[in-house]
């Protein structure tokens, strides 16, 4: 592997590793918030423990992508300060935003919600853990915009004088078809990893309380929703990706020529791929423009099309990585949602789940977390050879003067660290949840469910 090659992984590890605790730390403050809510309005002791579970959750869990969040933003000037120099003006400002959303409000407020039980009134407390849900989609919001440049830029102008991009609206920055169109899919997919984590947790402890039951509930909706949702929005998600990058489409697929009334290979094999394919008709040019009669542009002509607009050279991703990835996402994600949906069947009506279930399913959260990790790469190695589609390549932005030895002495530094935060915020939850949650007083009025820690 090259210098390039070996930055592009250091870059995929850093990502995908910080990606494992971003829609985490959403979806856990959402539940954190509804939890209290739902808590505020009945008064029932199980909400109040719940929440205060589920927020302690939410703590571990953001201290952890703080951390490996500021590595992340490191990275353009490690490693990629070629791109980061010419872009700067465009990145800088959504950076610096989510930056302040994650440190001064989010972490203000989830202190003051943590530090504040039996000392705020009950309904500050309580809008101070739904400010903490709003700021995560905030931050996810502005940052989506970042990424969303890269694979449709847009609202930025080359300035004469310095010869580098600079932001000509925010608003368009933010509005970005892309960024419209990723936002929803990418909370649904946070969706189902925190309700599968909620669900892995509750089962694993129903034993312990029966709170831990409702939690387990709580968890298996949530994935299935977010899992409905999910599918909803990459539909249309899809359709948009269609418009501003047909070659992703097109290597989704692995489809060579154009077609009209594209099919959608369930399973292909060859080399490249297909040779022989499980298909169902039509379904390529459904997903790609929403009519199963429609023209779907292929690789040969894309290819040729990009030469002769942006120069000699290949525009075609890694055709495996894009057809497979984008398959075991849609994959795993489905049979997330049909482990849920079948844990709320077995259990309706306060029927217990058979225990071959109830073995398995602490391991749940694998799935939804295995369908984001593989959309991100399905996203951003078929977007190859472009770090901003159209204007400039990936070789283009990496930092002159990087040796391999250093790119490998970096990578193998912070793949120790992350390893060693990884233990560390397993054995946080393990140990969190094997605390028991408090016990209900026996009698009580309305003063003496005032929470207190």
């Amino acid at each position: 592997m090259d210098v390039l090659d070996l930055t592009r992984l250091q870059f995929a590890v850093v990502t995908i590793y910080h990606y494992f605790f971003v829609p985490l730390s959403i979806s856990l403050a959402a539940s954190a918030a509804g939890l209290q809510i739902a808590w505020l309005r009945t008064k029932k002791a199980e909400y109040l423990h719940l929440t205060k579970f589920v927020g302690k959750l939410l703590i571990i869990t953001f201290a952890v992508g703080v951390v490996t969040g500021l590595v992340q933003e490191f990275q353009f000037g490690l490693g990629w300060s070629a791109f980061a120099n010419f872009y700067g003006d465009v990145f800088g400002p959504t950076l610096a935003i989510e930056g302040m959303l994650a440190f001064f409000l989010e972490a203000t407020f989830l202190a003051l919600w943590y530090f504040g039980w039996d000392r705020l009134p009950r309904l500050v407390h309580t809008a101070c853990i739904v400010i903490v849900a709003v700021g995560t989609l905030l931050s996810a919001f502005i940052i989506l915009a970042a990424n969303s440049f890269m694979q449709n830029p847009v609202a930025y102008a080359l300035d004469p004088v310095t010869g580098r991009a600079r932001l000509t609206s925010f608003t368009d920055l933010m509005l970005n078809k892309v960024n419209l169109a990723a936002f929803p899919h990418t909370m649904s997919g946070a969706l189902m990893v925190g309700g599968a984590l909620l669900l892995a947790l509750g089962v694993w402890r129903l034993a312990a309380d029966p709170a831990y039951g409702i939690l387990a509930r709580l968890g298996a909706w949530l994935t299935l929703a977010g899992g409905g949702f999910t599918a909803l929005t990459g539909d249309h998600l899809g359709k948009v990706i269609t418009e501003v990058q047909p070659m992703k489409m097109a290597a989704a697929e692995a489809l060579y020529e154009t077609t009209s009334g594209a099919p959608f290979a369930v399973f292909a094999t060859g080399k490249p791929l297909p040779e022989f394919a499980l298909e169902i008709p039509w379904l390529l040019s459904i997903l790609a423009k929403g009519n199963p009669n429609a023209t779907v542009q292929g690789i040969d002509d894309l290819q040729a099309q990009y030469a002769a607009e942006f120069g000699p050279g290949s525009y075609v991703p890694m055709i495996p990585v894009a057809f497979w990835t984008f398959r075991l996402m849609i994959g795993a994600g489905m049979l997330a949602m049909v482990v849920a949906a079948f844990y709320l069947w077995r259990t309706r009506k306060g029927r217990q789940a058979p225990r071959w279930l109830t073995r398995w399913l602490p391991l749940i959260p694998l799935l939804p977390t295995a369908a984001n990790t593989f959309g991100w790469i399905f996203t951003e190695t078929a977007r190859q050879p472009w770090i901003a589609f159209g204007i400039s390549k990936v070789a283009d932005g990496i930092s002159p003067g990087l040796t391999s030895s250093e790119v490998i002495a970096s990578l193998a530094g912070f793949t120790v660290v992350y390893g060693v935060l990884a233990v560390v915020w397993l054995r946080l939850v393990r140990h969190l949840a094997r605390q028991p949650l408090a016990a209900p007083p026996a009698t009580a009025d309305k003063s003496d469910l005032a929470p207190v820690y």
